[in-house]
């Protein structure tokens, strides 16, 4: 796993559910992982909206290649307007992406995206979110490209697992497998949405699926958004190439080109008005889209509108009309439609059984009341012991298999719907929080002042937690059962306090447990991980679900109630309280940890030749009550040594974060790869690994793991001496701290100095990644960077969104709405003006120094430029154009201004040497002979 960058607060908001166990494992309950359901979802809404889900077993799958990509609109519609069982399959965690609100990159934006999508499904109102094992490797422009990165037949494997498990009626796909698609991960997840429409019907595709329980499943039908073409008489707009080509798509399930803008079969009334929610679903949609923040910032919710999804449909199994209404014409959608899954083999009792339950269901549609939703909850405990009776009829039943299989897995999941019904319309809550010895409360203590009592769990904690369970309708709900466990399967030891038979209206039933991790308790991490950037796939840890967006959190409360004869089932995940100023007491699930969680600083980098000594920083949280006092040592490559060789650290408190520093006196030749790792002792036991908190605040934070590691180079790098830096942060990155192994501290430029400090001071300014696009004092103030660059500085401008398209520096240029970038990190890379200053000192630039790059080369390269800019580099992708607009260099007065594309906010923090050596010749341009 990748290096960790920071530690972060856990003062974040909590999310979403980590994901289902498939109904073909029987019937389950989401655990509530959210302190609170959002507004669509509490009170008579959430009851109308289960009683929606109840009265149909449509269901949908859509399949997109990255978080954002959803079409949530659509999705929102099913689920919340139509009532269908919607899922949503993610082939990838979009670890490639920018980032605009952290410097979380690769394997930690992956969970940012994660958890930032998880957010945004609460909002689409999915059943389900599912991933593959496949990584975000970086834009691919071409399908052949994606495919040769992942390998078709493991992303077809991953995606017909999923459609085993969830067994829609209907899938579909944003994208439709072709270049308009945009990029080759896009069109790879149009091809998998068109083919897995047959493979996971057929067995003899994937049968090691059938031994593990899941059985084939056809799918009804297969569409995709109807494509925004942009055509001329030069035919249809390839996106990712930025050329023309043939109007058409290929259809996959045929094998067949089909000429022409492809038809609309159906258009989707996503614009449409919910009453009861007040909200269009394209608005709620909007809502969920705007958490996805590290994208798109945070997009405003549209005003109402009429707002029309046009799909076009690739297969279907039935006899299906040119135009439809909806995805599901022709589909038997009702209740009694199960039956049919027996093959003709269905036994009377269950057809006259879904008769019975359809009756019940359509009579508490009609006595639904807003204002009394608990008035129909007698109904619903029919229906739903009535489903439970076709289950154990079902399951002693003589019929085949497969069909047995497709029964009970309809019916468990109305078993579920109706649990969810009941819990709805009784408005029954559960809460677990972690809480204090002697306090009753958690949140009072908080108002106190009182700290939270621990951040992370460690294994051998002791503590209490304090079950909340709530109903304010009925006189008296008898408890069957109320208890705390763990999901790993581990032993917790909890107590078992006496619980009361009943609950009473609007009086809270609150019960303290006292629980003990386990000393093997496992850690609160991703079930996937990959070595580095070169791997295009996650490995999967058994035995964890595949599948699933993360490993469920360790411990929830469980409740069992009885209404009616019927058995309501809760699951809440116990909650860590906190209190943060301004969003003020939030809750978020208790993560399990290790006692001290060790980093270095820097993780991967360069050691210049020649460097007598090197500073290594280790950082050390400390998560053991008490005042632990660990002692902290570096393992070094043989003939380097440390000084000191090992530092005590004396912790005060839990959550304390203390960093030491070793001097390491090192021996390094030119190229030669060097490894230094940090080892913490405590208590007989080592620690060399370290976890960082990913997010921001406001999202529900995550925990990625890597070793104690310096990965570094020994590198031919010198770096002008005496130089002062300034650098304006933009959305996040790690390049201020990669420069210090070159002797390059940065001093930051706040809103202040930039409207008011003496510039002149500094050497060389350099702008962060994105600054543009977040850095509004930046745009206000970018006069005073010009002037500063007129009279002698040196300002250079990083990766840039087309928010710079708006001539911030000297002379005019063009970067349009749609810039290029560079994907292939091994294209070849071309010096244009050797003689120029950036190439010749201190160090001089070959071709050479491009070698060993990774992910990209770059991002958002100049279309066109005025003639007083120079450009210094030429690189391009296989059967892109050259692009000359990565790396441009003006005069300006006594001055030099440069933007550059080129990913140096990825290379610096990875350690790769070449990079290290041209940004010092950018950042030594100020003392540089040539141009004084």
């Amino acid at each position: 796993m990748f290096f960790a960058r920071k530690f972060t607060s856990f003062a974040l908001m909590p999310l979403l559910f980590t994901g289902p166990i498939p109904a073909a494992y029987g019937f389950q309950v989401r655990p509530q992982v959210d302190a609170r359901p959002i507004t669509p979802d509490e009170g008579a809404a959430a009851t109308r909206q289960a009683l929606k889900r109840l009265q149909t077993r449509a269901s949908l799958m859509m399949i997109v290649a990255h978080p954002d990509d959803e079409d949530g609109a659509t999705l929102a519609y099913h689920s919340r307007g139509v009532g269908a069982r919607v899922a949503l399959l993610t082939l990838d965690r979009g670890e490639g992406g920018a980032n605009v609100m952290s410097s979380d990159y690769w394997d930690a934006l992956g969970l940012v995206r994660t958890e930032e999508l998880l957010q945004a499904d609460r909002y689409y109102g999915l059943d389900a979110q599912y991933f593959t094992s496949m990584a975000d490797y970086g834009f691919s422009k071409s399908l052949d490209e994606a495919l040769g990165q992942w390998g078709h037949d493991k992303v077809l494997e991953e995606t017909v697992r999923v459609v085993r498990m969830v067994r829609p009626l209907v899938i579909c796909s944003v994208f439709v497998g072709g270049p308009t698609d945009g990029h080759g991960q896009h069109a790879t997840a149009g091809l998998m949405a068109q083919e897995v429409f047959k493979a996971a019907a057929d067995p003899a595709k994937f049968p090691e699926q059938i031994k593990e329980g899941l059985l084939p499943w056809a799918p009804v039908k297969t569409y995709a958004r109807a494509p925004f073409f942009r055509t001329s008489a030069k035919g249809m707009y390839d996106y990712a190439n930025h050329t023309w080509g043939p109007v058409g798509v290929t259809n996959y399930i045929t094998g067949k080109w089909e000429e022409g803008k492809p038809s609309v079969t159906v258009s989707i009334p996503a614009g449409s008005f919910d009453s009861v929610m007040g909200q269009t679903y394209s608005q709620v949609s909007r809502e969920g889209l705007g958490f996805q923040k590290s994208q798109n910032g945070g997009p405003s919710i549209p005003l109402p509108g009429a707002q029309i999804s046009d799909y076009h449909r690739f297969g279907s199994t039935i006899d299906s009309p040119a135009k439809e209404q909806t995805f599901f014409d022709g589909v038997d959608t009702s209740l009694a439609g199960i039956a049919d899954l027996a093959g003709g083999r269905a036994p009377a009792s269950l057809k006259a059984g879904l008769q019975e339950v359809s009756g019940l269901i359509e009579q508490a549609m009609k006595s639904f009341s807003a204002e009394k939703p608990a008035g129909i909850a007698p109904l619903l405990a029919k229906g739903k012991l009535r489903i439970e009776s076709l289950i154990a009829e079902t399951e002693k039943n003589s019929m085949s298999a497969e069909a047995k299989y497709n029964v009970l897995h309809e019916l468990r999941v109305k078993d579920r719907q109706f649990n969810e019904a009941l819990v709805a319309a009784l408005q029954i809550s559960l809460n677990a929080d972690v809480t204090e010895a002697g306090q009753d409360d958690p949140m009072m203590a908080m108002f106190r002042g009182a700290r939270p009592t621990f951040q992370m769990a460690t294994p051998g904690l002791a503590f209490p937690v304090k079950v909340h369970l709530y109903q304010p309708e009925l006189p008296s709900l008898a408890v069957k059962s109320l208890r705390v466990v763990g999901t790993s399967g581990k032993d917790w030891g909890v107590s078992k306090p006496a619980v009361a038979d009943a609950v009473t209206a609007q009086q809270p039933l609150d019960v303290t447990f006292q629980v003990k991790v386990p000393g093997d308790e496992p850690f609160t991490r991703p079930y996937f991980t990959r070595a580095g950037l070169q791997d295009s796939a996650y490995q999967i840890a058994p035995p964890a679900l595949k599948n699933t967006p993360l490993a469920p959190y360790p411990l929830q409360a469980e409740a069992e109630l009885s209404y009616e004869g019927a058995t309501v089932r809760l699951v809440s995940v116990v909650q860590v309280v906190s209190k943060v100023n301004g969003p003020g007491l939030l809750r978020y699930p208790m993560p399990v940890g290790p006692a001290l969680s060790v980093a270095l600083s820097p993780s991967a980098g360069v050691v210049p030749l020649g460097s007598t000594s090197i500073s290594v920083s280790v950082r050390v949280h400390n998560n053991a009550m008490g005042k632990p006092t660990p002692t902290v040592r570096l393992a070094v490559p043989d003939g380097w040594t440390t000084e000191p060789k090992a530092i005590p650290i004396h912790f005060t408190q839990e959550g304390e974060e203390q960093t030491v520093s070793f001097t390491v006196l090192p021996k390094v030749e030119e190229g030669k790869q060097y490894r230094v790792t940090a080892v913490a002792e405590l208590d007989g036991k080592s620690y060399s690994e370290g976890y960082v908190t990913i997010g921001y605040m406001g999202l529900r934070p995550y925990f990625l793991y890597s070793p104690a590691q310096y990965q570094t180079t020994g590198t031919d790098v010198k770096m002008a001496p005496g130089e002062s830096i300034a650098y304006v942060e933009g959305s996040g990155d790690d390049v201020p701290a990669a420069l210090e192994q070159i002797g390059v501290h940065v001093n930051y430029l706040s809103s202040q100095d930039l409207a008011s400090a003496d510039l002149q001071k500094y050497s060389a300014i350099v702008l962060g990644a994105r600054a543009y696009a977040v850095r509004p004092d930046l745009v206000a103030n970018n006069a005073r960077l010009l002037q500063y660059v007129e009279k002698g500085g040196v300002v250079i401008a990083q990766y840039n969104t087309p928010e710079y398209d708006h001539n911030y520096g000297p002379y005019p240029y063009v970067m349009s709405g749609d810039p290029e970038e560079v994907t292939d990190e091994k294209s070849v890379v071309k010096i244009l003006d050797p003689a120029n200053p950036v190439f010749n000192w201190p160090n001089k630039i070959t071709e050479k120094d491009f070698e060993g790059w990774m992910e990209e080369r770059g991002s958002k390269f100049l279309q066109s430029w005025d003639a007083k800019y120079t450009p210094l580099l030429e690189t391009h992708d296989a059967g892109q154009p050259e692009q000359k607009g990565g790396l441009v260099y003006a005069r300006y007065g006594k001055g030099v201004y440069i933007y550059n594309a080129y990913a140096f906010y990825r290379q610096l923090p990875l350690g790769v040497p070449g990079a290290f050596r041209l940004f010092a010749n950018m950042l030594s341009l100020p003392k540089n002979p040539e141009i004084r």
